[in-house]
């Protein structure tokens, strides 16, 4: 029974339900992003793409003369599919700044993040004249006191 309450605790802990969540969001992040790059970006690069057909480059490894990839294959000859491998870089190039873009925009509408020192009501020391906390008795930045009682400096 132990080993089935530590799993619940586990199961229940905020980081192991964030990162199930973040797997179903990256899934759907994924099908959009493949939809982006699929159906809006790739059809425009595909006119100039179109008279460039690298996935019938290959080179022939097992000596006979194959005129296509698919006749090769069909022999079962052996290839380096280099021509595969440039088409597949280029599409990753594409998804990456497709992720890049929409990531871009996301971060663009967070509000920015705020320091809470920020929300703090401030005052200046008056021996360094930095912005520290209203409530501050101590200086963070020069260690001087600044209760009326104390000494100047803070013997460290």
């Amino acid at each position: 029974m132990g080993l089935f309450r530590e799993f619940k605790q586990f199961a229940v802990r905020g980081s192991a339900v964030e990162m199930g969540v973040g797997m179903v969001l990256g899934a759907a992040f994924s099908g959009f992003i493949d939809s982006l790059v699929t159906d809006m970006l790739l059809p425009p690069i595909g006119l100039v793409y179109a008279s460039m057909n690298f996935e019938s480059l290959f080179i022939n490894l097992s000596g006979g003369y194959y005129p296509t990839l698919a006749a090769a294959k069909e022999a079962g000859a052996a290839t380096i599919n280099y021509g595969m491998f440039i088409s597949a870089t280029i599409r990753f190039i594409i998804v990456m700044f497709a992720v890049f873009m929409v990531v871009r925009q996301i971060n663009r509408w967070k509000k920015p993040h705020r320091h809470p020192m920020d929300a703090m009501t401030k005052k200046e020391c008056p021996y360094c004249c930095m912005p520290i906390p209203s409530q501050a008795v101590i200086c963070p930045n020069c260690s001087s006191s600044l209760s009326v009682d104390q000494p100047r400096w803070r013997v460290k």
